[in-house]
């Protein structure tokens, strides 16, 4: 099985434990999300001509606002059986250029077929960016593994609405008011 395979035989599942959680939440596979925006002229002071620049996700996570509009919240990079440090510094920096955009989106590592190898340490030394890393031990994942994987989604979701809201209504008196951040680090065996 490849990577893109196993993400399509993923991702349904991923919605429908996602659905009794936020029925507005929608996963998709492929989809190429601007990481970036070129200006190419000006009509007085407003941007004229635009240019998107965008990478393709193994696995988007989005939130439907609307019919039509609709907030990117979760990116999954989806790789199988190993990473080298190549891939961990890539999609790290794919991470960092996607929240450059996206400020409050999350952004983090599936490994599938890991057998009994954990994480890899380059994952931890290279992956700044990511919010969340994890694997499996086969490419179906254990009921453990899924839990995991769909609790972490819902934190992550829920870690996008806040950053959403701090960055968006900074200035807004009614705003939430927060004296403090601690950003943990949660393992698990």
């Amino acid at each position: 099985m490849n990577e893109r395979e196993w993400v399509k035989s993923i991702i349904e599942e991923i919605e429908k434990s996602l659905k009794p959680f936020n029925s507005n939440l929608r996963v998709t596979d492929g989809f190429r999300l601007p990481y970036a925006s070129e200006i190419l002229t000006y009509n007085d002071n407003e941007p004229e001509q635009q240019n998107f620049i965008g990478y393709e996700t193994d696995i988007l996570i989005f939130e439907q606002i609307d019919e039509t509009r609709w907030k990117p919240r979760i990116i999954v990079e989806a790789k199988i059986n190993s990473v080298t440090t190549h891939d961990a510094i890539t999609y790290s920096q794919k991470a960092q250029t996607h929240k450059n955009v996206h400020p409050y989106l999350r952004y983090g590592i599936l490994i599938g077929n890991r057998k009994d190898y954990p994480l890899p340490g380059r994952l931890f030394r290279h992956g700044q960016h990511f919010d969340f890393m994890m694997s499996w031990k086969s490419f179906k994942g254990d009921k453990s593994e899924w839990n995991t994987l769909i609790e972490i989604l819902k934190s992550e979701y829920e870690a996008s609405l806040t950053l959403d809201e701090i960055i968006f209504n900074s200035r807004s008196r009614d705003r939430k008011k927060f004296t403090s951040l601690h950003r943990p680090l949660k393992l698990k065996k």
